[in-house]
């Protein structure tokens, strides 16, 4: 079940029900949920994603930088191996949503977010997170490394795309208990588990 699932953003040398252009607007629609969910609910509160977007949030809280640069520069080489082995057109629409993501992060840069209730942002930051994510994905793109790591593991394991992701950002959230505080890691853990879920559940949704 979980390969046939797999196979539907892996394989794109087969004919389609969903056009390139339709791939690429369902994919806009989702890197907007998730750049609303980075810049207007989560780095605001010290509350980071997982993954190289994870990454990329702690590094512009340590350097001052955008995040969007890291994104772009830390995704390359992840972007590179999915070429090699998920073909063409999966590099074409990842790149796609990385380079709208980018952008957005940097027009909503100097946005204030929404609220600093952690219970709203853990709740509504993770669904439109999650959300964003999975439509990315069920749409054959993908907006982290990590994301590339996880397809490629799932289509040889009976783990989920979004078991993956947490296994790899378990160390993450780690890491930000030093750099963000305890309180913060445990939002992030708390944020990205219902993101997580979110992710598979639009996955697999039919």
């Amino acid at each position: 079940m979980n390969i046939k699932r797999i196979k539907y953003y892996s394989d794109f040398s087969r004919s389609s029900e969903i056009s390139l252009f339709k791939r690429a607007g369902l994919i806009f629609c989702g890197v907007s949920l998730v750049t609303i969910s980075l810049q207007l609910f989560l780095v605001g509160n010290f509350v980071i994603d997982g993954g190289i977007i994870g990454i990329s949030i702690l590094l512009s809280h340590i350097t001052n930088q955008e995040i969007g640069l890291y994104l772009l520069i830390l995704n390359a080489p992840f972007f590179l191996l999915a070429y090699s082995f998920l073909g063409r057109r999966f590099l074409m629409l990842s790149l796609f949503a990385i380079t709208i993501l980018s952008f957005g992060t940097h027009l909503l840069e100097n946005f204030p977010v929404i609220t600093h209730n952690p219970f709203l942002v853990i709740i509504f930051g993770g669904i439109s997170l999650g959300l964003g994510v999975g439509i990315t994905i069920r749409c054959g793109g993908c907006l982290d490394g990590t994301e590339v790591l996880a397809i490629l593991f799932s289509k040889r394991s009976t783990f989920t795309i979004g078991q993956f992701i947490l296994f790899f950002n378990l160390f993450i959230f780690g890491v930000s208990i030093t750099i963000l505080g305890f309180t913060e890691a445990i939002y992030s853990l708390a944020t990205y588990l219902i993101a997580y879920k979110t992710i598979d559940i639009t996955i697999q949704a039919h």
